[in-house]
């Protein structure tokens, strides 16, 4: 059985890993990949692996990314922190799920699972749609509006009032076009699972944006794109390299 696996936390990979090979001796680790992009050049240069696991949050965005761009057939066994709702959609459509920290006997359950369903992977004619999958899931993790506590005050922002979301001193902020800022307790890898995907990018590890928000953008070396931000934004807006060709498809609207 050839295996990949795709999770950005170095300790929860090794530990993936070795939970795997205790339990499947005969396994091979094609890979362990970290990122959106690392996943995409790995799949141009290597044939498909029998069995993915795929972490839902990675270093550069969302593991939706990779289902919307690549025809992906064979099983995936997805790790996730999801709450209930996007766990049934997994059942609904045939996936398994693990939920994190990963233990011994849901990997367990989860490889018998598929084992025996693998007689019948290898004979279906038209593969499971998991980019279908990736826009239902989406959809059904974009509520309107973020609750903000500060204080002993409540505040509920709509999405539509945000200019953008950044990281400072490690602590997530969102920025509203009227230049109101507040501390949020999410996690810039749980907004981006959340966010349209239409009208928010990951720009970097530091910053996700609005498009209504990007106001001027400049070219630079090795592809980097720097962008100026209203209001003006107090960390670094520069798309790296690796990024800068999703996010050009993001500006025209190419999702796919």
């Amino acid at each position: 059985m050839k295996v990949l696996v795709i999770e950005d936390e170095m300790l929860a990979s090794q530990r993936l890993v070795r939970m795997i090979k205790a339990l499947e001796p005969n396994v091979e680790i094609l890979a362990t990949l970290e990122s959106v992009e690392e996943t995409l050049e790995w799949w141009e240069a290597n044939d498909a692996p029998d069995l993915m696991f795929m972490d839902i949050h990675l270093a550069d965005g969302s593991a939706f990314e990779i289902l919307r761009q690549l025809e992906v057939e064979n099983p995936i066994i997805f790790t996730t922190a999801y709450d209930a709702y996007a766990i049934e959609a997994f059942k609904h459509n045939s996936i398994d799920y693990i939920l994190k920290p990963v233990k011994k006997e849901e990997l367990a359950a989860a490889l018998a699972k598929y084992h025996r369903s693998r007689p019948q992977v290898d004979t279906v004619s038209t593969p499971f749609d998991y980019q279908e999958l990736a826009k239902a899931l989406q959809q059904k993790s974009q509520p309107k509006r973020l609750l903000i506590r500060f204080g002993q005050q409540l505040k509920a922002v709509n999405f539509s009032e945000v200019a953008y979301f950044y990281i400072e001193e490690r602590v997530c902020f969102l920025m509203t076009h009227a230049g109101k800022r507040y501390p949020i307790d999410q996690t810039l890898d749980q907004l981006d699972a959340l966010l349209a995907p239409e009208q928010f990018f990951r720009i970097n590890r530091q910053l996700i944006a609005n498009l209504e928000a990007i106001d001027q953008m400049h070219t630079m070396s090795k592809s980097r794109v720097k962008i100026s931000l209203k209001p003006v934004a107090p960390v670094d807006a520069l798309v790296s390299s690796e990024r800068s060709a999703l996010f050009k498809k993001w500006l025209k609207g190419d999702l796919n």
